[in-house]
């Protein structure tokens, strides 16, 4: 809510416009980004090529979560966003509002990968639900999976995920 401004006539509506401009999270031109908890390197996958490396940024908060990547443009080829829940339970993802292809990655508490959605469609609301239940989901760059040659039953690194192997 942006306050009232009681100066002269005329001038309110370019007041509030330059308020909420001003306000963190509240430009006109582009919505918010996801509020991570923090960006995290160190997030490592073990594969049959070796350990891949990615810098992540973490999200816990149900408010984090559902913002996601929306709305990003850009995801640098070795970053990523890791959905930390904390307990293995069925998941379900969408691509509502997220402008950037992706692969998703699900994972057990015990690092172990479970599923793994390749090239999701961009703006699709159809759900991405695997049968296996995941304790956190790792979003990459679509074409991520393929290129370093990560599967299921590959081990994920972070202490988010609490895998010790």
């Amino acid at each position: 809510m942006v306050p009232a401004y009681r100066g002269r006539p005329g001038k309110s509506v370019a007041f509030a416009l330059a308020l909420a401009l001003a306000l963190p999270g509240c430009s006109a031109a582009q919505p918010p980004q996801a509020q991570t908890e923090a960006t995290q390197p160190g997030l490592d996958i073990e594969t049959a090529q070796g350990a891949q490396h990615f810098t992540v940024e973490v999200v816990t908060t149900p408010e984090a979560q559902a913002q996601g990547l929306m709305f990003r443009k850009s995801l640098a080829p070795d970053a990523g966003m890791l959905f930390a829940f904390g307990s293995n339970e069925p998941r379900s993802f969408w691509m509502k509002n997220t402008i950037l292809p992706l692969d998703m990655i699900f994972i057990r508490s015990t690092g172990e990968i479970v599923a793994i959605a390749q090239n999701t469609v961009p703006y699709s609301l159809k759900p991405i639900s695997p049968r296996e239940p995941a304790s956190a989901v790792l979003e990459v760059n679509a074409g991520t999976v393929a290129r370093l040659g990560i599967k299921i039953g590959d081990h994920v690194r972070h202490p988010a995920i609490g895998a010790t192997r």
